[in-house]
C-alpha cells in the first residue's frame, strides 16, 4: 500500500484487502481494459494510470465477498473530480443483484462524493448497518475511475 493510501485509513481500522474473496468478486458493466482489479488489487490501485471504467453507461454494479465476516467502517474512493463517481449506493449481504433488480432493495447506505472525498479521503458509513458483512454490492457510480475499500 502506498504511503498516501496508508495514511487515509482511519485510526483503529485496517485495510480489508486481505479479507476479500477474489474468486467471487464481480463487476457488471466494467470495461475489459479498465477492470475492477485495477481498483482493488494491491499494487494496481496505487497506480494513478490504472482505473475502473464502465463500458456501457455511468453505472457499475460491484460485488465484493469477504472470506470472513467483517465490520465495515468506511470506504475510500479515488477519481478525477469531473469524471469520478458522484453517488455510491452500498448494499450489505445481498446476493444475486443485477441491474434488473437492484432497485428492488433499499441501500444500506448512500454516499454522495465530493471533490475532497474523490482524493481518497475515507467516508464513514452508517456503521450499525455494516456490523456483520459477508459481501458488499455497490451501484450508481458515474464513470468510476478508482476505488479503495477500507
Amino acid at each position: 500500500m502506498s504511503a498516501e493510501s496508508a495514511t487515509a485509513i482511519p485510526r483503529g481500522q485496517v485495510d480489508l484487502l486481505d479479507f476479500i474473496d477474489f474468486s467471487g468478486v464481480e463487476c457488471l458493466n466494467q470495461s475489459t481494459s479498465h477492470s475492477l482489479s485495477n481498483a482493488i488489487k494491491q499494487g494496481y490501485r496505487e497506480d494513478d494510470g490504472l482505473n475502473l471504467e464502465s463500458d456501457a453507461d455511468e453505472q457499475l454494479l460491484i460485488h465484493i465477498p469477504f472470506n470472513q465476516v467483517i465490520k465495515l467502517h468506511s470506504i475510500a474512493i479515488k477519481g478525477p473530480e469531473e469524471d469520478g463517481p458522484k453517488t455510491v449506493k452500498l448494499f450489505s449481504n445481498k446476493e444475486h443483484m443485477g441491474f434488473s433488480n437492484v432497485n428492488d432493495y433499499p441501500p444500506s447506505d448512500t454516499v454522495v462524493l465530493s471533490p475532497d472525498t474523490l482524493k481518497g479521503k475515507p467516508v464513514v458509513l452508517k456503521y450499525v448497518k455494516f456490523q456483520n458483512v459477508r459481501r458488499v454490492e455497490t451501484t450508481d457510480m458515474k464513470s468510476l475511475k478508482k476505488i479503495e475499500d477500507h
